[in-house]
């Protein structure tokens, strides 16, 4: 009797990209930020995005998180397609599957740190796997919880935002020089963190110019003039 084994299904990377271009238009000048930019992350993966100044490290982040629309290419969550879709569509995916770190910041500024938290799980409408205060408390300021965002130091406030980030338990995590603001020690306690998630299957892309966050990531991917080098 033939006892063949059904081969297996095909996996799915938790983040596709195919093909993005994103270009920038003054006057007559047109300015390309992507040039035909693919990549996958798989689940439990780190994948440190480096490169520099303006080489679109921000520009890929934003279209990855679907912040921004890329003008060819798509990219995809769990198969899930984010691009060229209307932008409440495009953050209710975000609000259930990602979760963003930027420089720029992501707290709200007349929110406590808990409540941003406690915010950002409202409207990734699921049970919350890690209360407020256990997210505070594994990235180092617990005792900040009731705190406003323009009463944290640098440091503080990236580890809010990191929290913040974390909140809905994303199946991709999109960061933005994380530890750029922390001390050493700081840094090496939220590369533990982020490893753990990880480990526990979320897909993580981190654009860094840190020694320490490159080789602590699975693969290191470097960008210049919108271009994988």
């Amino acid at each position: 009797m033939d006892t063949a084994t059904a081969p297996a299904p095909p996996v799915t990377a938790a983040l596709s990209a195919q093909t993005l271009y994103r270009f920038f238009r003054a006057g007559d000048e047109e300015t390309f930020a992507l040039q035909g930019v693919s990549m996958e992350v798989q689940r439990g993966e780190i994948v440190a995005v480096t490169g520099p100044s303006g080489s679109g490290k921000t520009t890929l982040l934003n279209c990855l998180a679907g912040l921004d629309e890329p003008d060819g290419g798509a990219v995809r969550i769990a198969g899930e397609r984010l691009s060229h879709r209307a932008e409440r569509e495009r953050g209710m995916v975000r609000a259930r599957h990602i979760g963003v770190l930027f420089q720029s910041g992501n707290l709200l500024e007349h929110l406590t740190v808990r409540d941003n938290i406690a915010l950002v799980q409202r409207l990734a409408r699921q049970t919350a796997t890690s209360p407020p205060e256990e997210l505070l408390e594994r990235v180092g300021i617990a005792g900040r919880a009731g705190a406003l965002p323009r009463q944290l130091s640098g440091g503080e406030a990236a580890r809010a935002g990191l929290a913040v980030a974390l909140a809905n338990a994303p199946e991709v995590l999109l960061a933005d020089e994380p530890t750029g603001e922390v001390d050493r020690e700081t840094e090496r306690r939220l590369l533990v963190l982020l490893r753990e998630r990880a480990d526990d299957g979320t897909a993580i892309v981190v654009v860094t110019h840190s020694r320490a966050v490159a080789a602590a990531a699975d693969r290191v991917l470097r960008l210049r003039d919108g271009r994988w080098v």
